[in-house]
């Protein structure tokens, strides 16, 4: 496994975990607050219903994010899926964000929150409507976990936003892996070209793209690589040699024959 996609996936996982921290505090608060508003007969906002849903599908979803970014991490199915899911989370947590507004205010004075509004200065007692075993926090400390909600639901829509860009470096990075198959750059197994961290890339160096793809056709030649030709008659050689025969010295004595036999020159004599 290459070290930019554990690298990816250590991101991707540190993000999960956040996200999961986030549903889980706004879950474990909320279920208090309907717990308490149910067991004292209280009225139940559907907002407060909506809440709760919504962060317990954020934890579903986060868990088997975490369990499956390890081993389906970087896939395009997955990926795609999960940047999608991480779109609809953020707007669902953005709608948190929304709903836990009154948290952004100070807790001390009027305060509004799920177990009621009113005054923390005059009255800090929350209704306790028609009994029940539940214990009733005071309005100031039903305000501060409803501003704690507002916090973590805004770093909840940040991070899963977040996942996005992360699922699709995954995702590319992937893809690139897969393009590249054993060779002695990368000690026979699959994966880009490893290169030591002390040998930097020269940028003059012609053959660098080649030792980072392998695969890749080497630059064409331009006009400027091309030497200006001079004139025929100016690079001519070999003028002033002398020419010898393919089979030596051919000619024949003037003495001799045409076989190359000596002529008998005396007409006088007899045969």
């Amino acid at each position: 496994m290459a070290g930019g996609d554990i690298a990816l996936k250590a991101v991707s996982w540190f993000l999960r975990a956040i996200e999961f921290c986030c549903a889980a505090i706004i879950l474990a608060i909320f279920s208090y607050f309907l717990a308490v508003l149910h067991n004292h007969d209280l009225h139940i906002d559907t907002y407060i219903r909506a809440v709760e849903g919504i962060s317990g599908a954020g934890i579903l979803y986060t868990i088997f994010a975490l369990i499956l970014v390890c081993c389906l991490g970087g896939i395009a199915f997955f990926s795609f899926i999960a940047m999608i899911l991480d779109l609809a989370f953020t707007g669902a947590f953005i709608y948190l964000a929304y709903a836990t507004r009154a948290g952004r205010h100070s807790c001390s004075g009027f305060v509004n929150t799920p177990l009621g509004s009113g005054n923390t200065l005059t009255d800090n007692t929350v209704p306790t409507g028609s009994g029940g075993f539940t214990h009733l926090p005071s309005r100031r400390t039903a305000c501060r976990l409803n501003s704690a909600c507002f916090a973590v639901a805004i770093i909840g829509a940040v991070f899963f936003f977040l996942s996005i860009f992360v699922e699709l470096a995954l995702a590319h990075h992937h893809r690139k892996e897969r393009a590249f198959g054993p060779s002695p750059n990368n000690g026979y197994t699959a994966g880009t070209p490893r290169r030591k961290f002390w040998q930097r890339r020269s940028k003059n160096d012609p053959e660098a793209g080649l030792k980072t793809h392998p695969d890749a056709l080497p630059p064409h030649t331009t006009p400027a690589h091309i030497r200006q030709s001079y004139g025929t008659d100016t690079t001519k050689v070999g003028t002033d040699e002398p020419i010898y025969p393919k089979y030596g010295n051919t000619s024949v004595p003037a003495a001799h024959g045409a076989a190359g036999y000596h002529a008998n020159t005396n007409t006088t004599g007899t045969f």
